[in-house]
């Protein structure tokens, strides 16, 4: 993972945590730029290009932020099955996810727009429904392209 650093927003990492009412410190900043940086990292990666840049950091210390963050709506936490979280930074819009059964890579994917009854509850249970979520799994195109056609499995 490189430490090129990006926020695609006109606010800069400092902004955003103030607009949380989250206290800006080197760390979040730090975990706030790796999360943009690199989107569905899991934690050991985000731990170790934050150390990169601050030198050392305590495991727990990325643990706590990582939770502030999301707790805050700065970041999302997703966890497809059989793989360790994940964190991303398109909080904004509700949107889904391809991961390949291969080699774990995860895709964002925006919603299906027009008729789409897999995203309309048949029963919501009482419930406010606010946000749908899907994964879609398969095969990478980089894995789809390894697999011969007659060894692939539906």
């Amino acid at each position: 993972m490189s430490k090129a650093y990006w926020v695609p927003t006109t606010l800069n990492p400092e902004d955003l945590l103030r607009g949380a009412s989250l206290r800006v410190t080197r760390p979040r900043v730090a975990v706030l730029n790796t999360v943009y940086a690199h989107p569905h990292a899991d934690t050991d990666s985000i731990i170790a290009v934050v150390r990169e840049d601050l030198g050392e950091v305590s495991t727990q210390a990325v643990y706590d932020v990582l939770r502030a963050l999301t707790d805050a709506g700065l970041v999302r936490r997703i966890a497809p099955r059989g793989s360790v979280a994940r964190y991303e930074s398109r909080v904004a819009d509700n949107h889904h996810h391809a991961v390949c059964r291969s080699c774990g890579a995860i895709a964002d994917v925006d919603c299906a727009v027009g008729f789409t009854p897999c995203l309309t509850a048949s029963d919501d249970s009482g419930y406010s429904i606010d946000e749908a979520e899907v994964i879609y799994w398969g095969l990478c195109p980089t894995c789809g392209a390894a697999q011969s056609p007659s060894t692939q499995t539906h």
